[in-house]
């Protein structure tokens, strides 16, 4: 039954909110703001999955940006989780196939989201610019996943270069963003789906780095951020140990 009704609730909560934010991003088509307000709208439904997001940041991201935000990718949930903890003035990169989803596609687009065509190496390879091109344009940070693809459960998986190409031609800073286990975390049926813990890592500073030495940076960037989520899957088992003995 609990189930029933979290699915009838997040069926409808799309709907709704989709419709409202079209609505609303028609008025002021690809804002600078428009993603980080209805980003929240929707990770406020992450309540309503019986899960709890405890973020932290490093001190210093408040001190710079524009910035290349670089995080794990899991599963489809995260189109709440994400949702939840994603910074003001930032935009996502997703797939043009996106923009066809009814509601929530649409909004997605008319929020100022940056869609490619991940099927086309040509035109794939063509977005760097255009990403990077928006950074400088409209002095806004992105949001990418390096893996290019969810990894439900398999860890975190090697890095694709795009995100880093991105940073080195906007010369802007990168910051890993680590985020807990999600996969089989979430079970409909269930009414307490516990915590997911996020980090946002010290920017790692694309000055720091030659063009030549992506790939340095890169490994750098995967060997942080696979420390950090296991150390943040560690402590959330931990936690969970502590609460089953009481």
């Amino acid at each position: 039954m609990l189930a029933l009704l979290r699915w009838l609730f997040l069926g409808g909560f799309v709907v709704v909110f989709g419709v409202v934010g079209c609505l609303f991003c028609i008025v002021r088509p690809f804002h600078r703001n428009n993603t980080y307000r209805f980003a929240h709208i929707f990770g406020w439904a992450i309540r309503v999955l019986g899960m709890r997001i405890e973020v932290s940041r490093h001190p210093d991201i408040e001190k710079g940006g524009p910035y290349v935000f670089i995080c794990n990718h899991q599963n489809s949930w995260e189109i709440f989780t994400i949702a939840a903890m994603l910074p003001k003035n930032t935009v996502t990169v997703g797939k043009k196939s996106l923009r066809w989803i009814p509601f929530f596609g649409w909004l997605y687009w008319l929020a100022g989201n940056i869609l490619i065509d991940r099927k086309n190496a040509g035109k794939a390879h063509g977005t760097i610019g255009q990403t990077a091109d928006v950074i400088k344009r409209r002095d806004i940070s992105v949001w990418m996943f390096p893996e290019g693809t969810r990894s439900y459960g398999r860890g975190l998986l090697p890095f694709k270069n795009g995100a880093f190409h991105t940073a080195f031609r906007a010369q802007v800073d990168v910051v890993p963003v680590c985020v807990s286990e999600l996969h089989g975390k979430i079970k409909m049926n269930r009414w307490n789906n516990g915590v997911l813990k996020v980090a946002f890592l010290e920017p790692v500073r694309i000055a720091n780095y030659q063009r030549e030495n992506l790939r340095e940076l890169s490994a750098h960037c995967h060997q942080k951020m696979d420390d950090k989520i296991k150390q943040l899957n560690a402590s959330i088992e931990q936690e969970q140990a502590k609460k089953e003995k009481t």
